[in-house]
């Protein structure tokens, strides 16, 4: 049987995607969370592997030890520099995917996805200037926290990969209150007293948190259609 391996960050990203595997176990192998399930005939293992370079390592390394996946899909959200990738949109990051473009693309026939650079970058890209720079400097069209690293682990072992991103947040739909409110890397997760204080502080923006909520969760549901439609068509 087929074996495909699919990470994300968070939970926040993966629980639609987990919702649709069939026969869904989930273990822990070299101190890492593994959710296994089925596709049709594809057997899949799902890993987070947490936000940043640091964890994001980490957990590959421990994912990879002792195993051989025949294909593994990068999912999760990403950022756009630019205003040519909106919300919603699919990036397919062609500089770290070495699955052949126009294969993947025929998989989600009634889909557009974007093959465009992607940049992996070490924090939460905020004001609009600062992704115009970045894009200026790169020439990418969208950013994330960990493809590089997945890319890197991918090449050592010889394990094709595809990176697939649904697009969250563009230069004129911006996240709804600072980076670090949102979410702090170092512990993982968003501290919920000092986001509730910010909002306090700031009612004005409660509306926009609540229209960034709602992304994200349409961001979910697009994302889980695109993976479920890739693994049930590769060609491997």
């Amino acid at each position: 049987m087929t074996t495909i391996a699919v990470t994300f960050a968070l939970p926040a990203e993966s629980s639609e995607f987990l919702r649709r595997l069939g026969g869904k176990s989930r273990t822990d192998r070299n101190g890492i969370s593994i959710f296994r399930g089925t596709i049709g005939d594809r057997s899949l293992e799902v890993i987070h592997t947490g936000v940043g370079e640091k964890i994001c390592r980490e957990r590959i390394a421990k994912f990879f030890e002792d195993q051989q996946f025949d294909f593994l899909i990068s999912a999760g959200f990403a950022g756009s520099l630019n205003n040519e990738l909106q919300v919603n949109d699919l990036l397919l990051a062609k500089n770290f995917s070495t699955l052949d473009l126009k294969h993947a693309q025929s998989s989600l026939p009634n889909v557009s996805i974007y093959a465009a650079k992607m940049l992996t970058v070490p924090a939460l890209i905020d004001s609009s200037g600062e992704r115009e720079r970045i894009a200026r400097k790169s020439g990418a069209s969208a950013v994330d926290m960990e493809t590089e690293f997945i890319a890197r682990a991918c090449a050592k072992h010889g394990i094709p990969l595809l990176s697939l991103r649904v697009i969250t947040d563009t230069p004129i739909q911006p996240f709804p209150a600072p980076p670090n409110v949102l979410f702090d890397i170092n512990q993982q997760r968003t501290q919920l007293l000092k986001l509730l204080t910010f909002f306090l502080k700031h009612p004005i923006w409660v509306p926009r948190l609540i229209q960034f909520a709602g992304r994200i969760g349409h961001a979910r549901k697009i994302l889980a259609s695109a993976v479920v439609a890739v693994v049930r068509s590769i060609e491997l």
